[in-house]
């Protein structure tokens, strides 16, 4: 079952996998592309998951790993 924790990963590799920069909605395409089977199976998660990937990626902004790019999310180098 996906919770926080994988959340906070797969915002990190969509945004890694789309050249380390991307916006909040291809994020979360890429999420649901690559994860949706698990996404299902995550109990409550499943209703508010777009919720916890901003949650996801505050954490990230919070550690130095990303930050903003104008309205798009970015690694840190």
């Amino acid at each position: 079952m996906a919770g926080r924790e994988e959340l906070r990963n797969w915002v990190y590799e969509a945004v890694r996998s789309n050249g380390g920069k991307a916006s909040i909605v291809t994020v979360a395409k890429h999420i649901w592309e690559h994860h949706e089977a698990e996404l299902r199976t995550s109990g409550d998660l499943f209703y508010k998951w777009q919720y916890e990937m901003r949650w996801a990626a505050q954490q990230l902004r919070n550690s130095k790993k990303m930050t903003f790019a104008g309205k798009d999310w970015a690694l840190v180098a």
